[in-house]
């Protein structure tokens, strides 16, 4: 399903006694999160006055945010950005969109289930499909994923023998 707005991060603390937060990526490079001009918080935009990486984290500085104690009411929070903002390639998706697509046997066209969740491994990605049965089909496209269509709900796979 394709949404309009993807979660980026949380905030996790404070960074500091200027109100500078340390944000969490969410299924994302740190770096990426630095593109971004505007962010949504409680739905409301809201827009870094700075935005650094810095061990893994993102220090993000926004506006109306001036000490550490204003900084501090935000903990625990997530951040969105929105989709079209991102601009991803063809054939490229955020976590978030692919949870809840049928997922089909490419070569059979029978729907073998839903996909549940998305894990993240030094390999690749791993997406749970929960069906009659759970598969855990590593998300390695043209080996293993052989079609992605959003508009539809729809993920064809390969089922490999033993899969």
């Amino acid at each position: 399903m394709r949404l309009e707005t993807i979660r980026a991060g949380r905030i996790v603390s404070v960074h500091g006694i200027r109100g500078e937060l340390r944000v969490m990526p969410w299924n994302q490079d740190p770096e990426f999160l630095t593109r971004f001009q505007t962010f949504y918080l409680n739905g409301r935009p809201v827009t870094p006055v700075s935005c650094r990486v810095h061990k893994g984290m993102v220090l993000m500085k926004i506006s109306g945010v001036e000490d550490r104690t204003a900084a501090g009411t935000l903990r625990g929070q997530d951040l969105y950005i929105r989709r079209e903002d991102a601009d991803l390639g063809p054939g490229e998706y955020f976590d978030d969109e692919l949870l809840g697509l049928d997922v089909y046997n490419g070569e059979t066209g029978e729907c073998i289930g839903e996909l549940t969740k998305v894990e993240t491994y030094p390999a690749s990605k791993v997406y749970t499909i929960q069906g009659v049965r759970e598969y855990l089909v590593p998300a390695v496209k043209d080996a293993f994923i052989l079609s992605v269509d959003l508009e539809a709900n729809r993920m064809d796979i390969r089922v490999w023998e033993g899969l």
